[in-house]
């Protein structure tokens, strides 16, 4: 199976919002990616794909935690 980059987003944006609403979840793909990815997808798909869906993953959840973090911080000057 060959996904576009369109298509690649589209499972980056799903599949981390699965593992962000989920500690157990996230605590596997943190473990094993490839793995947790693969149970997730439910399809095989070849090895560069996974990594790019991987490594977009992982920057996302750490963009949102980083934006998280900075509101976090925001609301404390505020007061």
């Amino acid at each position: 199976m060959k996904l576009n980059e369109s298509q690649i987003k589209e499972k980056i944006e799903e599949i981390t919002a699965k593992i962000k609403a989920d500690d157990n979840l996230l605590a596997k793909f943190k473990a094993e990616p490839v793995k947790t990815l693969e149970s997730l997808l439910g399809i095989d798909l070849p090895d560069d794909i996974i990594e790019k869906i991987v490594d977009g993953v992982k920057a996302k959840i750490t963009v949102d935690r980083a934006s998280d973090l900075l509101n976090g911080l925001g609301s404390l000057f505020k007061k």
